[in-house]
């Protein structure tokens, strides 16, 4: 089988990448070892729609998320993919945390995120009047988002367009002879080959192995990924009325994560986390690791009040490919077209949040980079 374009990975990079192509190109494959899209990361997750708010000036990240979030609640109204516009506040628990909170507004400001306030204590009690807070940023444009109808929504689109999309498929090598030649092995254990003129690396938890598979130096491009488990809690259903926005701490300056913070998803539960676990080895591990409820009481309960340890109940387990390692400030999203002998090759990496906002313009930004 000969395509132009291979895009490996249907999470909802790989499905919104499939979706932007396939308005400007035809024989398109995407491939995916599980047998149902956004398995890994894309189902994983907070649902959050970013405002921008937290990186470095000049990164993608920065660039996509802003973008992205009007992007992406276009694409909503548009597709009637299901959405809360619900806002946010990012709350300093006290006056040490004020100097941080105003470092972050002015950082979210210059890279264009929307319509922040500073709102003082009063101002933000008002609004959610169970916190325990000196003050807070507001983010009206910050929402929660269903993943799998969005997912959903561009496999669709993509397939009305003519894109082959293959579950249960695996890639097990690639080769550069000429076009790129993949070699694919089914759930079924048939093994068979693919030709192809472009690949796109959309792998999400293994893109790295898929760099390397098409012969990168993964340590010496720093494209080696570290596999970062979060947990997630959710609060007994009588506090689902305890916020009605989402919640952030004042996340520590090397944002490893954003500290555990409260959401909500649009059936009105209310979830706390993640928290951040590097992991020993990229193993693919959703188990919840035991005693975590009364550090996650602890963190939550220091800007939020009426509530108990009792009403924490352990939810579900996501995984981030992190490019950092423990310690480190946080890496920007690889997202490159190679050259020389690994021509035709796009490779995505560590693409962990904001990368469910930003996915409307990854898809752009890897179409201009065609």
């Amino acid at each position: 089988m000969k395509f132009q374009i291979t895009i490996i990975g249907a999470g909802v990079i790989g499905l919104s990448i499939a979706n932007e192509l396939s308005k400007y190109y035809k024989d398109i494959l995407v491939l995916e070892k599980w047998e149902h899209f956004g398995e890994e990361t894309s189902s994983r997750n907070s649902e959050v729609i970013h405002a921008g708010i937290y990186y470095p000036k000049g990164s993608l990240k920065a660039q996509l998320c802003v973008a992205g979030n009007e992007s992406l609640y276009s694409y909503c109204e548009e597709f009637g993919v299901p959405y809360r516009n619900c806002g946010k506040l990012i709350v300093a628990s006290s006056v040490e945390d004020l100097p941080r909170m105003e470092e972050i507004y002015n950082n979210a400001n210059e890279l264009g995120a929307r319509n922040l306030r500073i709102l003082n204590k009063k101002e933000t009690l008002e609004l959610e009047a169970n916190l325990k807070i000196e003050g807070s940023i507001l983010s009206p444009s910050t929402g929660i988002i269903d993943s799998h109808s969005l997912m959903q929504s561009f496999e669709a689109n993509a397939i009305n367009r003519g894109v082959d999309i293959i579950y249960g498929h695996e890639v097990k090598s690639i080769a550069k002879k000429g076009n790129w030649i993949i070699g694919v092995e089914s759930v079924d254990g048939d093994n068979f080959e693919i030709e192809t003129e472009i690949i796109i690396n959309a792998a999400g938890l293994h893109s790295d192995k898929i760099a390397e598979f098409a012969g990168i130096d993964i340590e010496s491009q720093g494209y080696k990924i570290n596999y970062a488990k979060g947990h997630y809690f959710k609060l007994n259903p009588s506090k689902n009325n305890i916020v009605d926005r989402l919640i952030y701490p004042i996340p520590n300056k090397n944002t490893t994560g954003l500290g555990i913070h409260i959401t909500k998803d649009l059936g009105d539960g209310v979830k706390l986390g993640p928290d951040v676990h590097f992991l020993d080895e990229n193993v693919v591990d959703y188990s919840f690791k035991e005693n975590l409820k009364e550090a996650f009481y602890e963190s939550v309960s220091s800007y939020l009040n009426n509530f108990s340890i009792e009403d924490l109940q352990e939810d579900y387990t996501g995984i981030r490919p992190k490019i950092q390692r423990p310690g480190e400030s946080q890496k920007d999203f690889i997202i490159k077209k190679e050259e020389n002998q690994f021509e035709g090759l796009i490779n995505l990496i560590g693409i962990e949040s904001p990368g469910l906002t930003c996915s409307i313009e990854i898809a752009k930004y890897v179409k201009n980079l065609i």
